[in-house]
């Protein structure tokens, strides 16, 4: 079929396309007229992803945020979010819709199918520039359908801070849990502390220490000076040598009178010896003072020597004992490093139990206020109003689209019936049915000239 015969077609059976048009027309007219009329309530609220959280501190990420806007428009259409609008409302509680629900035969919860009933006249538009979302709600009451809007945009603020609160309400009771365990372990390491300071009597282990090693070295020292002594003496004693020379004696001021008495008395003597001679009695009585002095001078320098072995004798013991003593300042010294170290120890576990106890009563303190918290970043930016007009029927779109398909079913009618009863309409329909050349096509009978047409024409003829 080419557009000229579909164009006779049309020509030829306009009166059915304009018929059907008509139809149409005046059937979306009337139904529109009689459709009751549906007020739809527009309540904005606007999502605040930017500024930070005012417990925590923390920035939604940018990249988060288109599906952040997602789930905030999850919520808003999810069954906990219309059950809270159902109690919010009292819808549950009116007698009217319970004795409607029940002479309709619903089971099952009446919240719950409340809630699905709201749920599918509801409408939520997310912005796409912006984060403000459209909470949309349409129903045959202006003033209900305000208040429904405005109770979405409420019940969504309010899950929300649930939502928020809930996880935080639960951490808190779990952290205060563990701030008392950590609690009491803190109280265990300090009281074990406590108790080892009482029973050791350490206070200060560093100054106890330092004295202690000081008296180790002062030990130390005087071992060594005796040591050397004892050594000196053993030498002396066990010598071959000569007591004269030893340096006690001649530096032994009673040693050296005697000395220089018997040299005196030596030399008075041998004057005697020559002046009176050897049995004159004063020279035997000379010789008897000489020999009473060399006894005493041999007496004092055995005294002197005895007096050595004896020194010799106190420096062993005293060594003995400077051994002993520092055997046991070197125990009371690795006893008191031991003592540190166990100190050391007990201090470091009240240091860590004191950290832990620190970082969970600081989170448990933000977690707890977290749970304490009453505000959200969600807030009503438009509360929805009553509606002035309806929104449905929307009669010039609903004419404009019978329009345009009652225009589309009339030109369908009008090929239908022309393929039901098929009629030839120019040259090109007999060249289709009859499949033989078209010598020449004659018009219709004409039309009726006007008055001043034939006129003319005699005019010209004569």
């Amino acid at each position: 079929m080419t557009f000229h015969q579909f164009l006779l077609i049309l020509r030829a059976r306009h009166k059915v396309v304009f018929f059907t048009l008509l139809f149409v027309v005046l059937a979306t007219l009337l139904v529109s007229l009689l459709l009751p009329k549906q007020y739809t309530a527009t309540a904005a609220v606007v999502v605040d992803i930017k500024s930070p959280d005012p417990v925590a501190g923390m920035v939604l990420p940018a990249l988060a945020a288109p599906a952040y806007m997602a789930t905030q428009v999850d919520i808003i259409n999810s069954d906990r979010v219309a059950r809270r609008v159902v109690k919010m409302l009292r819808m549950d509680e009116n007698p009217l819709i319970k004795e409607q629900w029940v002479e309709d035969g619903e089971k099952g919860d009446l919240v719950a199918g409340l809630a699905d009933l709201l749920k599918q006249k509801l409408d939520v538009k997310p912005s796409r520039e912006s984060n403000v979302i459209q909470i949309e709600y349409t129903g045959n009451e202006p003033n209900f359908a305000a208040a429904v809007a405005n109770a979405f945009a409420q019940a969504y603020i309010d899950v929300n801070l649930d939502l928020k609160v809930a996880p935080a309400r639960q951490y808190a009771e779990w952290f205060k849990d563990q701030t008392r365990a950590m609690r009491d372990r803190l109280e265990k390491a300090k009281g074990a502390l406590s108790a080892y300071q009482q029973n050791t009597g350490l206070v200060g282990t560093d100054e106890r220490l330092d004295y202690e090693i000081a008296k180790l070295n002062d030990l130390s020292t005087q071992l060594t000076l005796i040591q050397a002594q004892t050594s000196d003496s053993s030498s002396k004693r066990k010598g071959r040598e000569d007591p004269e020379t030893l340096a006690e004696v001649i530096q032994n001021p009673l040693v050296n009178g005697l000395k220089a008495d018997i040299a005196r008395l030596e030399a008075k003597l041998q004057e005697a010896s020559v002046n009176l001679g050897a049995n004159h009695p004063q020279t035997k009585r000379s010789q008897t003072e000489l020999a009473s002095l060399r006894n005493k001078l041999a007496a004092e320098i055995s005294k002197i020597h005895g007096s050595i072995g004896t020194s010799y004798e106190v420096g062993k013991r005293k060594e003995e004992e400077l051994l002993e003593a520092m055997e046991k300042q070197k125990e009371r010294v690795l006893e008191l490093n031991r003592q540190r170290d166990q100190l050391s120890v007990l201090k470091g576990d009240v240091e860590a139990a004191q950290r832990d106890f620190e970082g969970v009563s600081q989170r448990s303190a933000l977690t707890r206020l977290e749970s304490l918290s009453v505000q959200t970043n969600i807030a009503t930016l438009n509360p929805a109003t009553i509606p002035i007009s309806h929104s449905k029927p929307k009669i010039l779109l609903n004419m404009l689209i019978a329009t345009f398909l009652g225009t589309l079913l009339g030109v369908g009618v009008a090929l239908m019936l022309e393929i039901m009863n098929r009629r030839v309409r120019s040259a090109d329909d007999l060249l289709e049915v009859m499949e033989v050349p078209v010598l020449a096509v004659l018009s219709g009978p004409p039309r009726k000239l006007p008055k001043r047409i034939p006129k003319l024409l005699k005019a010209e003829s004569s």
